[in-house]
């Protein structure tokens, strides 16, 4: 050991020994040695004097004191500092003064072994006792993080990924110089930050249920200048907070990309407070839990591990909120800000486009329609897209001329990104124009994707097509012409990739009658057909003919992946298809499946399975039957000849009951849990007054309403979502929980929302319904707290993509691939990555 002569300010004395020539010359005189060569990038400054040194090759520990663990000096030849217990949890060993200030510590530390996840070794400065100090550490969760340490809290200022093997010897150092502190590992920069809570202290080394081998311990009174080396970092701005953001947990065989998302963070006013509630990620790592601030101030008294909400009684209108992970004691960086719901609700402002006049003369206006989301620029917060309808718009059994489609994107304070036209040559209707948005291309931001034609204009002013052409015949249909698929840029709205659209509308009469009624059925989805990636959906015809295709956007370009097409397939493929279609995993081979109504379609375009129960207007795919393996289908059916709903294996199509004809078009059916008097979930439809258990059996009045679900209030049962508002089923009768102030459902007598689903907080969905004017999107989010705890929907593959799909055609509510109702068990964790 090695201590400079004279005592300087702030520093007291300490035992002089002996140390190596070579490191005594890098430290007082100058670098001249092959062990000094190694350090120099570490090192301090020539003109540093030397306050400690140690290289143990006295054999003793002289000048050490010890807390925990076993720590002996190596005499194999090594000549290092070992702690060897591995069970121990607060292993210490400290050395110098307690009146030391300002310094710079570095020493070679090699781990050995670690017992568990999330364990580490490292040394400390300033440390003021065995749990204050500020601390570099090697954990094997492969992160070298700078820590401040205060008893049980652990604030991160800094922290880098890398890769930590046993047996590597790494070089850690600390610089405390004010209230300045840095890390470095091997002379690259872990982080600096600003932290004034701890003023002096000695040095420590330390491990947490490890082995390791320490060396070459040098601490000098002056603060190196920062070496050039480059490498990852993260770097605190000048707070106390923490910056380093919680690691995900690595993604397992089959993971799925998903998107980045942020916490959702949202404040909902209730009554003398504020009802705050933030997404657990399906990256989270297992235990995670959540330190709430409103402002600089710590809310909740006990880290929350529980549901990931909390109400905050008596605090202020307008409070700013922010959310930090905790892991093993470890608290990490803030969210952004939470999104103020002051009225329980926040309004998206939309720009409505001006109307016009078709060529025989009716004028028409504009009204927001169906929405989805997406994250357009990889910020972690959804962007919103919504389609507007003309006043003229028409079901394709009706004929005239219809306004142009236009489909805007908005950030949610109401910036428009931009506005595609459709042009003359796509109707508007409900069954026209299906658009999906999802990360296609894997660069963690979001496209959009619909069907165009000649004249359609993208967000930047491109044209598609011929700008002139209007294909348009003196009943309105549009019956000829080129029809595309184009891929759009979520952020610009530019056109990235138009192909031809498959497959073509050919002879009109071919797909059921010839005045252009059936033909132009269309509908779209999203699906991990390779178990990794999504892929688009893009279909057309249901009540004959039914064609498939799947495309893959990969390197700017849409590619055709499959066509399943029902005249190839087989009549009995025929005409089974919905007003809507699903996509689910139904066979658990870690690939989704297309339920096209009656029938399936596995993730190759080969046909899986047909019931020959026909159309039908609604269709449900969910693990609704919690006594059997796998998912269910339950649907209503228009077929006079047949059941008026069943229930099937969503494997094999096998049918698991169904119920007598109505000799009716069934035209509305639900499944989900809302009655907590049977497992699983419930089914009922417009054609029976009976509530149906998963089995079948009866149990009761059917609910007031039979349209959409929301989960809303605190328990894991499904509400009623019907036009503006939202109730709870009762065995009497249902309880109104939400009315929407000065809102409007859309799709005429269908009364459903622009967009139902988990977009903010926490598990529990909210749903937006376009103000009556259509000046704005009015986003309604919950203030009832929950005690349970599940990761966010939108990080379910099954939801996520029902969320994509939710507009086409007639809008079904999202299912995810699990069950959440009364009795659940606890959900599976996600099993996906972000690019």
């Amino acid at each position: 050991m090695y201590h400079g002569s004279g005592a300087r300010p702030g520093r007291g004395d300490i035992p002089a020994r002996r140390r190596r020539p070579a490191l005594i010359a890098l430290t007082a005189l100058s670098v001249v040695s092959s062990l000094a060569a190694l350090l120099l990038v570490t090192a301090p400054s020539v003109q540093a004097a030397t306050l400690f040194a140690d290289d143990f090759a006295d054999g003793d520990s002289v000048g050490w004191s010890k807390s925990g663990g076993n720590w002996s000096v190596l005499n194999d030849g090594t000549s290092a500092y070992r702690q060897n217990n591995l069970n121990s949890e607060l292993a210490r060993a400290f050395a110098g003064s307690t009146g030391w200030t300002d310094y710079s510590l570095q020493a070679r530390v090699r781990p050995l072994a670690f017992d568990g996840t999330a364990r580490y070794v490292g040394i400390g400065a300033r440390t003021a006792g065995s749990t204050e100090f500020y601390r570099l550490a090697l954990l094997n969760t492969n992160q070298v993080q700078l820590q401040a340490v205060s008893g049980s809290l652990i604030t991160v200022i800094g922290s880098a990924a890398r890769t930590v093997n046993t047996g590597t010897w790494y070089t850690l150092r600390i610089d405390v110089a004010g209230s300045r502190i840095s890390g470095y590992l091997d002379g690259a920069l872990v982080g600096s930050g600003d932290d004034r809570s701890i003023a002096a202290g000695r040095i420590s080394l330390q491990t947490f249920h490890a082995t390791a081998t320490f060396d070459d311990v040098l601490v000098s009174d002056t603060v190196p200048t920062p070496p050039t080396t480059a490498g990852p970092s993260t770097t605190a701005p000048s707070t106390t907070a923490p910056t380093s953001t919680l690691p995900p947990v690595p993604p397992g065989s089959g993971a799925k990309q998903m998107e980045k998302l942020n916490r959702g963070l949202v404040s909902v006013r209730s009554g003398s407070g504020n009802f705050v509630s933030w997404r657990l990620l399906g990256t989270d790592p297992a235990g995670v839990g959540f330190n709430l601030y409103r402002g600089g101030t710590k809310v909740n008294p006990s880290v929350i591990t529980g549901a990931t909400n909390f109400f905050d009684s008596g605090a202020a209108a307008g409070s700013t909120y922010t959310v930090r992970p905790v892991l093993g004691g470890v608290e990490y960086a803030a969210t952004e800000s939470a999104l103020q719901l002051p009225a329980g609700y926040l309004d998206v402002p939309l720009q409505i486009p001006p109307g016009g006049t078709t060529p025989d003369g009716v004028a028409y206006t504009y009204s927001a329609n169906d929405a989805s989301v997406g994250d357009v620029d990889g910020d972690g917060q959804y962007e919103i897209f919504v389609k507007w309808d003309p006043s003229n718009s028409k079901d394709n059994s009706q004929s005239g001329y219809t306004g142009n489609v236009y489909v805007d994107a908005y950030r949610l304070n109401g910036t428009r990104l931009w506005r595609i036209d459709l042009g003359s040559n796509i109707r508007a209707g409900a069954h026209y124009t299906q658009f999906q948005v999802y990360d296609y291309s894997g660069d963690g931001r979001a496209e959009i994707a619909m069907k165009t034609a000649d004249g359609t204009v993208s967000g930047t002013g491109q044209v598609i097509g011929s700008a002139t052409a209007d294909h348009r015949n003196s009943a309105g249909y549009v019956l000829a012409g080129a029809e595309y698929l184009t891929m759009f840029n979520g952020l610009t709205g530019a056109a990235l990739s138009t192909v031809n659209y498959v497959p073509a509308r050919g002879t009109v009469s071919s797909w059921g009658d010839s005045y252009g009624n059936r033909v132009d059925r269309f509908l779209a989805g999203t699906a991990y057909l390779d178990g990794t990636r999504p892929s688009l959906i893009m279909a057309r015809g249901y009540y004959t003919r039914s064609v498939v295709t799947a495309w893959d956007f990969r390197n700017g370009s849409l590619t055709q992946r499959w066509v399943f097409d029902s005249n190839v397939s087989g009549s009995q493929y025929t005409g089974q298809g919905a007003h809507s279609l699903s996509v689910a995993d139904v066979d658990s081979d870690g690939r989704q499946e297309i339920i096209y109504g009656a029938m399936a379609i596995d993730d190759n375009g080969s046909p899986l399975w047909t019931t020959g129960l026909g159309h039908g207007d609604a269709l449900h795919v969910g693990d609704f039957n919690t006594g059997r393996a796998g998912l269910e289908v339950y649907m209503p059916s228009e077929n006079t000849s047949g059941p008026d709903s069943w229930m099937a294996d969503a494997r094999t199509g096998q049918v698991l009951w169904s119920k007598a004809n109505c000799a009716c078009d069934n035209g509305r059916g639900v499944a989900g849990d809302i009655y907590a008097g049977s497992a699983g979930a419930e089914a009922w439809s417009s054609a029976d007054p009976t509530l149906f258990s998963a089995t079948g059996g009866a149990l009761g009045r059917r609910p007031g309403s039979t349209n959409f679900l929301l989960w809303w209030d605190g328990d894991p049962l499904r509400e009623l979502l019907d036009g503006t508002h939202v109730d709870k089923y009762g065995t009497s009768a249902d309880t109104r929980l939400l009315t929407g102030s000065g809102v409007a459902s859309n799709n005429g007598t269908k009364a459903t929302p622009a967009l139902a689903g988990d977009i903010l907080g926490d598990w529990r969905e909210e749903v937006v319904w376009r103000t009556s004017d259509s000046s704005a999107l009015r986003i309604y989010s919950t203030s009832a707290t929950t005690t349970t705890r599940i990761h966010t929907l939108a990080h379910d593959p099954q939801y996520r993509v029902a969320l994509a799909w939710q507009n086409t055609a007639y809008n079904q509510p999202p299912h995810p691939s699990f069950p959440i109702g009364d009795g659940m068990s606890t959900p599976p964790v996600p099993n996906v990555y972000t690019p």
